[in-house]
Parts: C-alpha cells; structure tokens; sequence
C-alpha cells in the first residue's frame, strides 16, 4: 500500500461511512484523488464493497512507549566534555509507536494504546502516527504530563554511543487507566508490548490476555527485568545479547553459549525466541527449529528504530502465518531498510519495499 492508501484505510476505520469530499478535506486532496485511492484499495482487496465494508483482518495492538526521538549526530569521533559539531534531528519514537508504525506501513490493521501530553510533541506524535495508518484513537492524552522524549547521541558509523530518556508519563499508564481498552485487548488477534510499561501495566495485560500470543520486546536490561514474572505468558521474546544474559543468568560472550541460553528460555515457557547478537546476526528458536541469520549488509546511517522494525517483520510473519524461520528474512529486510534511514521509521518501508531488500540481501550473502 502507499502512504497515502494507509491514510485512507485508517479514516474508513474510525469511520466506515464517511463520505468521499470529507476524505478528501481531511487529507488535502482532490474527491477524485480520493476515488482513485478507494479503487485501488478495492482492487487489492481490502474494501469489499459499497460503504467501505473493510476486508476483516486480525488486528494488532501495540502497549508501550510512544516519544519524540532527539537525535545528534558527528561525522567526527565524538569528544567528551565539550561540544561536538553535527547535526540534531527530532523525529517520532518509542518502542510500540515504532513497531506499530513499521506493522501499518506492512499493511497491518494496529491499534496503539500508549500516553502523551497535551502539547506540540504529543500533538505531533499522534499526527505522525496517525498518518502512517495507526490507530491512535486508544492513546490517551495527559494535559499536567509532558510527552516523553529520548535524546540519542551517535557518532561517526552511525551508531548509538550514549542516550538519555525522559519516560516518567508511562507510569501513569496503569491499570485504572488502562481497564477502559480492556475490550479492544481481549479481542486482538496479537499484542506486542515493550518494557517500557510499568510492573502493575504488565500484570494488567497478563491478567487480561487469553490465548492471544503476546510478542515482547525488552527495550533494555533494566526494564526486561519487568517481564521475569510473565515469561510463561510471552509468546516471542526479542532480548539483545545484555537482556538475555541478564534475565537468565547465564553467560552469553559468544555464540557457543547461545543454545544454552535459549532452552532456558524455553523451560521458562517462552515459545519462540529471537536473540539479536548485533555482528554475530540473529539467533532464532521456536523449540523445534533454530538458526542464525547474518547481520544486514546496508550502509548504517541510524541505527536507532532497526530494533522495533525488526519486530514489526516478526509480527507480520506471525500474522501471515509463516514459520519462524521464512519469518527471520523479511524482519531483517526490515531493520535492514532501517538502518540505512536518517529517521526512526523509514518512511519508504513498505510490503514491497521489504520484500525486495529480501531479495536483495539474500543474494548478497
């Protein structure tokens, strides 16, 4: 789907009779620009007939951060204690905001439940992100908090050398506030949460969930400890190399300790678990089936965001019904169109996009 048919899409959500002029006035286009859009989208399939009827499809919802992402950046090695020549950008973030973002632009159905503040990030963020085809309706907006922020230094290969975030409106997102999505949770096809929620959100959510597999990304080793309690809940888990090695207290310095640590995972309940090993690739089990894959070969302009788009690709697998293993190429298509992105999202990701640096990569190795 393009940019603009994800729009369309996410409008005939909120409002499946809404008429083609206030589409068009919502958007900034012509009606007739709109009639095309809404040809197309029945063509592929996904508007079945007259009054928008959408093709139904599982949707997915996204629990967790939703920031503006600072960045500064050096092409020169960075000095500490002084004052480093570079560029700074703002684009938006957060862990489930990104992953909901890079899943819409897939061409997934996501419904995002996160909080921000009543002010030009949050009123930002939400725009953003509605834009990019998410529902942003379950977000809940705070006028005394402040929108989260996370300012992120890198130098010169483009990755991350040191950064500092400003989440402490999460926490408000509790249980009292969270019962009012409890319908919208209990009928998703999947959810995805990150550990940026706080200790009583996630005992919440693993309250609330059935048999919804629930996808997991750690965010850091502080938080992953958030998760301990739920792992026999967790569906995929997605640790780096330090969140692995901190929540099963095994050792982890190279690749020969990777199985060890994956049937400790498994033995905890986790069914399927991807280990991203930064050089060394990614290491996949799903108790049955496991491998490696090899890091990307792309020129890394941010590296910050390749993380979450590699779970968006994990969950669109899952919701395509493929195995772990055809999974794992097109979630590092994903991060892989990341990196070579200055922005968080890349906002040329797309299913055709992905499927081509599939390709691309695959013939490259």
């Amino acid at each position: 789907m393009t940019e603009r048919e994800q729009e369309i899409l996410a409008l005939l959500r909120q409002d499946p009779l809404i008429p083609q002029q206030q589409l068009a006035d919502q958007l900034g286009i012509s009606r007739s620009a709109v009639a095309g859009h809404i040809m197309n989208l029945t063509q592929k399939g996904l508007i079945l007939g007259k009054g928008y009827i959408l093709a139904q499809q599982r949707y997915v919802v996204l629990l967790g951060g939703a920031n503006m992402d600072i960045r500064g950046s050096t092409p020169a090695p960075l000095r500490l204690a002084d004052s480093n020549p570079g560029r700074v950008s703002c684009s938006p973030g957060g862990v489930a905001r990104n992953i909901a973002e890079n899943l819409a632009r897939l061409g997934a159905d996501c419904r995002l439940i996160s909080c921000v503040g009543d002010d030009l990030y949050g009123r930002s963020l939400l725009e953003a992100t509605q834009r990019a085809g998410v529902d942003v309706r379950p977000c809940l907006v705070l006028p005394d908090a402040a929108t989260s922020t996370y300012l992120s230094i890198h130098g010169p290969d483009g990755d991350m050398s040191i950064a500092i975030n400003d989440m402490d409106i999460l926490s408000r997102l509790d249980a009292s506030l969270l019962g009012s999505q409890r319908e919208l949770v209990r009928h998703a096809g999947l959810i995805v949460v990150d550990a940026n929620l706080s200790a009583e959100a996630l005992a919440w959510l693993f309250a609330e969930v059935r048999d919804t597999p629930v996808f997991v990304d750690t965010v850091s080793a502080f938080k992953a400890e958030r998760i301990r309690p739920w792992l026999g809940q967790i569906h995929t888990l997605k640790p780096n190399r330090i969140e692995a090695a901190a929540l099963s207290g095994l050792p982890l310095a190279d690749a020969g300790d990777v199985p060890a640590v994956a049937d400790w995972f498994h033995r905890q309940g986790v069914r399927q678990l991807v280990l991203s090993l930064g050089a060394d690739g990614v290491f996949f089990s799903d108790g049955d089936q496991r491998g490696w894959c090899p890091p990307p070969h792309v020129e890394i302009v941010n590296a910050t965001g390749a993380g979450d788009a590699l779970m968006a690709g994990l969950a669109w697998g899952w919701l395509q019904d493929l195995p772990l293993a055809d999974t794992l190429p097109l979630a590092q298509a994903c991060a892989a169109l990341t990196l070579s992105s200055p922005a968080t999202n890349n906002p040329t990701l797309s299913l055709a996009a992905v499927q081509h640096m599939s390709r691309t990569l695959t013939q490259s190795e």
